[in-house]
């Protein structure tokens, strides 16, 4: 398949990759169920047997249905200057285990995210969740689905702001910043929740915004933002401008803003 005809064709990969994300997290699950250690990484982020398990699941698997494709993930992300991912047009970004505070304190809100970068935008996106089997997914000009284990898929779309916005919010960090947003927006409710499962109750329409002002990686974002934007919402800089992947030597992204179908400069509350 030539490179420039994976946005034509992602829909045709969508249930390969889904298959690959349910058997990683499968192999998650085997961990989480038992007894397991945590390391962490020169960054103090922890790591563990099971992010590394799922990385070698998806890597296998995706070499093997794409093999002309190269696949950066998390866990291999050290691995490879920029100066040679700078020339990749086409490429899988991968988080084996978003989420691993939440895998360690056993509360199911951890998820396996896969994305398929084309042109610096992720034109493809699966989002599975181990515990509770659901799985969200989208492609350019597909539309994006929630699909429950056991049941067929139900397509998405997120919703226009409520005049009491409902946020998503991280169950594991807060900070002054994030506070202070909250507190220019005034009257809201909050759902809270962990991993790219705040992006993905934005898709869904159960949210309104989910905010994130601290540092997070391009692995992080990539499958909730094909899945968010093909359900009619929005992941954008706080400048508003959608965000990119691949263009400079640093996997981290700036402070970003998931939002439903309306349009609304939320940058105004900072």
């Amino acid at each position: 398949m030539a490179a420039d005809s994976y946005s034509r064709e992602c829909g045709k990969l969508l249930q390969p990759v889904i298959a690959i994300a349910r058997e990683a997290g499968k192999k998650i699950l085997e961990i989480y169920d038992g007894n397991f250690s945590v390391k962490h990484k020169p960054d103090e982020s922890p790591v563990t047997e099971a992010d590394i398990a799922a990385h070698h699941v998806i890597i296998d698997g995706l070499k093997a249905l794409t093999p002309e494709l190269p696949v950066l993930s998390e866990e291999s992300a050290g691995d490879i200057p920029f100066g040679e991912r700078a020339r990749w047009h086409c490429y899988w970004l991968v988080d084996p285990l978003d989420g691993t505070r939440e895998f360690i304190k056993r509360n199911g809100e951890f998820t396996v995210n896969i994305a398929l970068i084309e042109g610096h935008a992720p034109v493809l996106g699966v989002i599975h969740a181990p515990v509770s089997g659901i799985c969200y997914f989208a492609s350019r000009r597909c539309g994006a689905y929630r699909q429950e284990k056991g049941e067929g898929p139900q397509q998405i779309h997120s919703r226009a702001t409520r005049e009491t916005p409902v946020i998503a919010v991280s169950r594991s960090r807060c900070n002054p910043r994030h506070e202070r947003l909250l507190e220019k927006i005034g009257t809201h409710e909050i759902i809270a929740v962990g991993s790219s499962l705040k992006s993905c109750l934005v898709a869904e329409g159960s949210a309104d915004l989910y905010a994130r002002l601290g540092p997070t990686s391009e692995w992080d974002t990539a499958a909730a933002q094909c899945i968010v934007e093909q359900a009619g919402g929005h992941i954008t800089d706080t400048r508003m401008q959608p965000l990119g992947y691949n263009t400079k030597p640093s996997l981290l992204n700036p402070d970003f803003f998931v939002f439903g179908a309306t349009w609304r400069d939320w940058s105004r509350y900072l």
